[in-house]
């Protein structure tokens, strides 16, 4: 095979290596099976992958000798189409059952390993979705379409194109393929998408200043609700809280199991607590430290105590006894000591100043020095 399609110039993720290169990197699925003996062997199954988050399940009848990262020519309707093998061996029946495809899909079958006029075909289409994708969008205009052209994935072999668009309603694209099929006299096929894989299509940078998660590796989209947020105690602005998908942001869900797992531990927020002095209400809460701050006003800061969870816990216990302890803190300390910040610890300028002291020294060695 031509080297330069092996190392993956053609910019479409490529690499005989690995397949986890470019927007192929959320596809990856790590192979912890890979050193076991006669893996592959194990079923004829191949996982492979195409264009951004698309891969699919072929036979591998021919029984060639495939491993992860190599490049094949697999059957479609109509001709062919090339992808990258991304898994062999045991999981991927496991893949398969968490892909929910049906036991009697039809599965296609592995042609061979791709060949230098196989990959230049692959080229040739690929650098034609560009400027695809644009006439489309304005073919769809014209037609008056309430809809989206996101992107155009072109087959391996040219002959067929798949359009992935966007809507909020039902659109009747009737009109719509029989014009894209005479424009680019390939075979048409409409995909719809969502919002969230739009934006992993095109890519972007986050808040946080890394690449979008939907981007770099997330491929599972799960459900975001505000209840995450309030968990999490985060403003319920939805101008923070989206992502450039104008959907709640997926990182969103990663922490907020630690959060309901910890906002457990803490008392429920319409408890009062009773102590000899006072009657306190509930203020705010640092959920992961475990710390909870009371105030004796109930809509307003005052007399503001900051106790451990397990101290409110207690404090409750006694009040349902019908005892009041002296105060909320114990020991008369009113908040739990907080981790010391080293860097407030010493001046910044301390290697200033002794720089200008030693200036000052040498003014004085040089006054004392000078002839009279």
């Amino acid at each position: 095979m031509d080297k330069q399609y092996i190392s993956g110039e053609t910019g479409h993720g490529f690499s005989a290596k690995s397949a986890n290169t470019g927007h192929y990197a959320q596809l990856n699925t790590y192979d912890y099976l890979a050193d076991i003996p006669n893996n592959s062997e194990v079923t004829d199954l191949v996982e492979v992958q195409f264009k951004n988050t698309r891969k699919a399940y072929f036979h591998n009848c021919e029984n060639l000798p495939l491993k992860k990262g190599d490049i094949v020519a697999v059957e479609s309707n109509p001709g062919h189409d090339i992808g990258v093998v991304s898994l062999t061996g045991k999981l991927v029946p496991l893949q398969m059952k968490h892909a929910n495809l049906k036991p009697n899909e039809e599965i296609r079958k592995i042609y061979r390993l791709a060949r230098p006029n196989d990959m230049e075909r692959y080229a040739e289409a690929k650098a034609r979705e560009h400027d695809t994708m644009i006439q489309s969008r304005q073919i769809a205009k014209d037609l008056g379409l309430e809809m989206k052209i996101g992107d155009v994935e072109y087959q391996g072999d040219g002959n067929k194109a798949i359009f992935y668009y966007i809507a909020d309603g039902r659109v009747d694209f009737r009109q719509l393929i029989k014009v894209l099929a005479d424009t680019f006299h390939v075979r048409i096929e409409m995909k719809q998408i969502g919002a969230r894989q739009e934006a992993g299509r095109i890519g972007g940078f986050g808040p946080c200043g890394r690449e979008l998660c939907c981007a770099g590796w997330l491929k599972n989209f799960q459900s975001v609700g505000t209840s995450a947020a309030r968990f999490q105690d985060l403003s319920l602005n939805p101008q923070k809280l989206a992502g450039q998908c104008a959907k709640l942001k997926c990182c969103m869900n990663y922490e907020v199991d630690q959060y309901v797992e910890a906002f457990q531990k803490l008392p429920t927020r319409d408890t009062m607590l009773y102590t000899q002095d006072a009657d306190y209400y509930f203020f705010k809460a640092d959920i992961l430290a475990g710390l909870v701050t009371y105030s004796t006003d109930k809509r307003a800061p005052a007399n503001l105590v900051t106790i451990s969870a397990e101290r409110a816990h207690d404090i409750i216990e006694m009040n349902k006894r019908g005892e009041k302890p002296v105060s909320l803190e114990v020991g008369g300390r009113k908040e739990p000591e907080r981790p010391i910040d080293l860097a407030t610890q010493e001046d910044l300028n301390r290697f200033d100043k002794k720089k200008r002291k030693k200036k000052h020294k040498n003014r004085q060695h040089h006054n004392d020095n000078r002839p009279e």
